[in-house]
Formats: structure tokens, C-alpha cells, sequence
């Protein structure tokens, strides 16, 4: 069985070409997230980070890896890229931060029916950007073209992120006792979890356009429902410099109900005031126009808390100062009490 036509790699609708092109379009973007420990250019087979283990007494490696999600959807309606990849080092890194670890580097995953160089090099714009927050290195990635497994225009994301700790600063929550206050760290709107659902009653239900701004917004749907998610990375690791902090927990899919209990000792719960912190308006239109119930809102969404601090109470005024000096909103939102198994109880 033949073929008397030769057929291509490119007729099959793989473009080598315009795979090196875009390599070469990334590279000085590449450039910008470069650090000391960074011995490779990207292009090679695997990305070389030589660790000075010498500023650890005991280095512990973190790893995490996340993606988007369907905010990529939104992405893909507006025709905006140059955000996602923000979200995409966020989901990663604000992991690693939880366990007191600094980000080293990041890697990516970009896949693709078709590959449209100028649209991907506004993801990487993006992922760069969110690697320059996070001050760590863009190491390296993969950009897999795959016809008919994704819809022309559309593309998938997953990042991969490392960071290092030492072993004896490791931040777990095993010291959080009694007492103690959880301070509430502002989120910048839905990050990238429950988009679902988000896209359900503001397309779907409300059959909203993404183009209309609602008076309580300040910007038009769309572009509120694409901010980027907050990296906390710099903020934190300031903190735990000149801070005891006992807990950290990220703020992401489960909302507060699920996140907080991951970072609670067996006999800790921690109660939560509803009415603690400043709900940004996005929130409230989901409420009213899906008739969430409130519980299911503290589930589903971060509903404006994007970080959990657990500390001590002498230390909480403080610390909520140094963040308001490093451009973060926080709040008291709650404290721990005692309880048979890790729990939120909400107030």
C-alpha cells in the first residue's frame, strides 16, 4: 500500500518552520527571567540549574505543577494571551511559597492544534512576566503542535515549577496551636479556579457579553474575569525573613472551606468571620446571578482571599503592616480554636 504523492510533516499539519521561528521570537524573552544559577540557553534537550546548596544547611527541593484551566476559554473569546501565562506561574509557584520554599525555576507546557507563533508569544509574554514576579528562572518548556486534538485557535497549558527550602525552615503547620490568628491576604479577583462555573451563569444564564461593563466593575466583564492571578511569592518570602509564620495555605479550588483545613493539626480548627474582609464586586454579580448559596461560594471560589497566613497574635498588627508597605490588602479573618479534626467553621 502507497501513495505515488510524497506527503509531508507540515501537510500532516505540523510546522516545523514555524516551531523554530517561535523559538527564536521567545528567546530574548526568555532572556529576562535568567538568573546566576542558570547554565543553559533554552533550545537544549534539558535545562542545566546548578543549586548553591552552600545557603542551606539541609536543601529540601519543592516541586509543583498546575495549569489554567478553563479561563483559557475566555482567552480564547476576547483574544487576549498576554495574561494566562501570569496565571499559569501563579497556580505553581504560590504552592512552593506555602511551604516557606523560594521558586528556582519554571518550565511550561504549551500544546496546540496548529501553532500561530504571534499568538504564542503573548502566552510567553505572560508566563514571563509571572516568572519576573516570582523571580525565578523560565528554564525551559515544550511547544507540542497536535492536529485533532485541539480546536483551530485553541491551545492547553501546564507549568511546572521547583523551588528549594531549608529543611529546617520547612513552613507545615504543625506549630499552629490555640490562639492563634489567620490573616487573609487579598486575592486579584477569581484567580483561575471556578471558571466553570463563572462561565455557566455570565455567558449561559445571564448571556452576558464580555464586552459589558456592569456599574459595579471598573472594567468591562471581560477583562475583570482575565485579571491575572496575585503571586505572592516576593510578599511572603519578605515575611518569613523577620516573621514566625506558622501556616501558609493557598487559596485555589475548595475555596477557604477546603484549602485552610490542608495546614491545621489534628486538634485545630479555625473559625472564620463572613464579614471579616472586602469582597471584590465579581463575586457578588456570581452570587446573584447563579443564586449561589453563600457556603457554596466559600467552596467554590476564593471569594477575595487568595493567601491564608496562620500566626502568633503578638506578631498579626505587624505583619499585616509590613504587607499593606509591600502593596498587599490583608485582613484578620478568623483565629484557631480547638477541635477533634482539622475544620473551618464560618461565622
Amino acid at each position: 500500500m502507497s501513495n505515488n504523492k510524497p506527503i509531508s510533516y507540515k501537510e500532516a499539519g505540523v510546522d516545523i518552520d514555524a516551531g523554530n521561528h517561535f523559538v527564536n521570537l521567545i528567546k530574548p524573552l526568555v532572556k529576562q527571567t535568567t538568573r546566576p544559577e542558570v547554565l543553559t540557553d533554552i533550545g537544549g534537550f534539558g535545562g542545566l540549574f546548578s543549586l548553591n546548596s552552600t545557603k542551606y544547611n539541609r536543601p529540601t527541593l519543592v516541586a509543583a505543577t498546575d495549569g489554567v484551566g478553563t479561563k483559557l476559554k475566555l482567552a480564547f473569546l476576547l483574544d487576549k494571551h498576554d495574561t494566562v501565562g501570569i496565571d499559569l506561574v501563579a497556580m505553581c509557584v504560590n504552592d512552593i511559597i506555602v511551604q516557606g520554599a523560594e521558586p528556582l525555576f519554571f518550565l511550561d507546557y504549551l500544546a496546540t492544534a496548529k501553532l500561530a507563533p504571534e499568538q504564542a508569544v503573548e502566552v510567553i509574554k505572560g508566563i514571563v512576566e509571572g516568572c519576573k514576579q516570582a523571580n525565578c528562572a523560565l528554564l525551559g518548556g515544550e511547544t507540542a503542535e497536535m492536529p485533532g486534538m485541539y480546536t483551530g485557535g485553541e491551545y492547553d497549558l501546564a507549568g511546572f515549577s521547583v523551588g528549594v527550602v531549608d529543611n529546617d525552615k520547612i513552613i507545615d503547620g504543625s506549630s499552629i496551636t490555640k490562639g492563634d490568628l489567620v490573616i487573609g491576604i487579598a486575592s486579584s479577583g477569581l484567580h483561575s479556579n471556578g471558571f466553570s462555573l463563572a462561565r455557566k451563569i455570565f455567558l449561559e444564564t445571564l448571556q452576558l457579553d464580555l464586552a459589558f461593563q456592569p456599574n459595579d466593575l471598573d472594567n468591562s466583564l471581560g477583562q475583570e474575569l482575565l485579571t491575572p492571578t496575585r503571586i505572592y511569592v516576593k510578599s511572603i518570602l519578605n515575611l518569613i525573613r523577620d516573621f514566625n509564620i506558622k501556616g501558609i495555605a493557598h487559596i485555589t479550588g475548595g475555596g477557604l472551606l477546603e484549602n485552610i483545613p490542608r495546614i491545621l493539626p489534628n486538634h485545630c480548627k479555625a473559625i472564620i468571620e463572613r464579614n471579616s474582609w472586602e469582597k471584590p464586586a465579581i463575586f457578588e454579580m456570581l452570587r446573584q446571578g447563579g443564586n449561589i448559596a453563600e457556603d457554596e461560594m466559600y467552596r467554590t471560589f476564593n471569594y477575595g482571599i487568595g493567601m491564608i497566613l496562620v500566626v502568633s497574635p503578638d506578631e498579626t498588627e505587624d505583619i499585616i503592616a509590613r504587607l499593606a508597605a509591600l502593596g498587599d490588602r490583608a485582613y484578620v479573618i478568623g483565629e484557631i480554636t480547638p477541635a477533634e479534626t482539622p475544620s473551618v467553621e464560618l461565622v
